[in-house]
């Protein structure tokens, strides 16, 4: 079985780092994946997204142009890719950035309001984090324990400070009703 994942939305919002956890829990598990970001020369607030492909089988193209699951982390990117996400398919969105009535009957839309939630936690910057939790409990890709091991594994010593945050952000996304 292959997933499309496509996240998006602008520079500084972590859809790199997102896309790499999936990919890295992908890889540890024994799956095919492919990773490729594509971004704008701006370092902040410029558009930014990722293209995931998690599978059981040799992956011919990295790009991912009609996704299974689409995470927009912001209007315009939601205004882009939400026509591109297959029929079935799943949108994840950043319902406190993403304000829209243009959900297609076609699609789960799965809003949450990670930015909202991240800065009532004292979490700014982690609403990526809180969309992956999310993402574990919606979509069951991956087994939350697994997931959260290899994340924290991730973080070099030098910011350990970052494991409590990612643990805490990856846990209010997982339990939002």
């Amino acid at each position: 079985m292959t997933t499309n994942i496509l996240l998006a939305g602008f520079g500084g919002q972590g859809i790199l780092f997102a896309g790499k956890q999936l990919a890295k829990t992908a890889m540890y598990s024994d799956l095919q994946v492919s990773w490729l970001p594509s971004y704008g020369p701006e370092m902040r607030g410029g558009a930014a997204n990722c293209s995931v492909i998690i599978s059981d089988e040799e992956i011919g193209s990295p790009l991912v142009v009609t996704p299974d699951l689409l995470i927009a982390m912001n209007l315009p990117s939601y205004d882009k890719f939400a026509p591109n996400v297959v029929p079935g398919g799943t949108i994840i969105y950043d319902s406190t950035l993403v304000s829209t009535d243009r959900v297609r009957d076609d699609v789960k839309a799965c809003p949450i309001p990670a930015t909202g939630i991240a800065s009532e936690n004292g979490l700014d910057g982690m609403a990526n984090v809180i969309i992956l939790g999310y993402l574990l409990k919606i979509t069951g890709l991956f087994e939350y324990d697994k997931f959260l091991e290899y994340m924290i594994a991730s973080i070099p010593p030098t910011k350990a400070a970052l494991i409590e945050k990612n643990t805490k952000a990856l846990s209010l996304g997982y339990n939002f009703a």
